[in-house]
């Protein structure tokens, strides 16, 4: 029987992670948040670290958010960390602390969805629950050779029943878990078919049509962004600004910028124009490339001096000594990580 198969496979191939050490609620609400759109092994620091900060739902809740985005730094989807801050505020207040086991209340929490309130029942509470997510998706449109578009609810509606009616009624966590290591590991993007247990279940393998699924229409259209970034030192203080609510960036820290390539003369003008900083230019650093959401950036920073720390709107100064504290966005704090090399001493 295939779910045997799996979960004999399973038993012999699971990873070694530390959130499968401690199957608590907690520890699986984190681990799972974490690991949406990111890879495991990138995950491991991170929530080892969350978890010597926060322990606790209550030492989460508790904490400020500025402490909270500071521990997320650098996993990037920085709605995960607020809906995580909010989430464990709402579980001390509604929840008495503790994270329920059923699909509705665990729903009502924020940033709770279908996959996570899946997992937390199937791995803790131990429950006949799917736990659908992108792994899952390529596995079931590949075993079952679901053909439809999977950028269509209906089409992850239909594969969450599916894996439902998968799901052994003895231990079908183990076959949960299992469906999802099988994604990870063998089932990707392109598939390891010579190691899967399920091959010759498998409809697309016999069709020889895997690597035709999943479907998906929808691809992502980047727009390019081209941006100035100002280093603005006067002592050992620097210039920083935070994104306001709404946007993209919110609560984190960036240099100031301007959106347009400017020569370094245009950018002490823009400098003077804009923020009324006189300011000397020093250099230029290395030009930094990121991505994120729908966007392709190419910042270009110059470092210019000033001898006035005036008050600018919307703008702060902040002390070499305390920089370090705040969380940056990732160009912006790769900027920063070369300011802050030990080939590079400007700072």
């Amino acid at each position: 029987m295939e779910q045997e198969k799996l979960a004999e496979w399973f038993q012999k191939n699971k990873r070694d992670f530390p959130w499968r050490k401690d199957l608590s609620p907690y520890h699986v609400w984190v681990s799972e948040v974490m690991l949406q759109q990111t890879l495991a092994q990138v995950v491991i620091p991170y929530f080892e670290r969350w978890m010597q900060l926060f322990p606790t739902v209550e030492d989460l809740a508790k904490a400020s958010l500025e402490t909270v985005i500071k521990a997320w730094e650098g996993l990037g989807y920085y709605s995960r960390a607020r809906n995580l801050h909010a989430g464990a505020q709402q579980i001390v207040a509604e929840f008495d602390g503790k994270i329920p086991d059923n699909e509705n209340e665990l729903k009502k929490i924020k940033g709770i969805g279908d996959y996570t309130a899946g997992a937390i029942l199937s791995f803790v509470f131990h429950k006949k629950a799917p736990a659908v997510d992108g792994n899952v998706i390529r596995v079931a449109s590949r075993l079952m050779a679901i053909d439809d578009d999977i950028s269509q609810p209906k089409t992850v509606k239909k594969i969450r029943e599916n894996v439902e009616d998968m799901l052994p009624e003895e231990e079908p966590w183990i076959v949960m878990e299992a469906l999802i290591e099988l994604g990870a590991m063998i089932c990707r993007k392109k598939p390891l078919c010579d190691e899967c247990p399920l091959r010759q279940q498998c409809q697309a393998y016999l069709q020889g049509c895997e690597q035709e699924l999943p479907f998906k229409s929808q691809k992502i259209r980047y727009e390019n962004l081209y941006r100035t970034v100002f280093i603005v030192k006067c002592e050992d203080h620097y210039l920083l600004r935070v994104p306001k609510k709404g946007e993209i960036m919110q609560d984190l820290h960036e240099f100031p910028y301007v959106e347009n390539r400017l020569t370094k003369s245009k950018a002490g003008d823009y400098l003077k124009s804009e923020y009324q900083i006189e300011a000397t230019y020093k250099q230029k650093l290395n030009i930094v490339k990121h991505t994120f959401t729908r966007y392709r950036a190419q910042l270009f920073p110059f470092i210019f001096e000033t001898n006035n720390m005036a008050e600018v709107n919307s703008l702060k100064w902040v002390s070499r000594s305390k920089i370090g504290d705040y969380a940056f966005s990732s160009g912006h704090r790769r900027i920063l990580s070369e300011l802050t090399s030990e080939s590079f001493r400007y700072l």
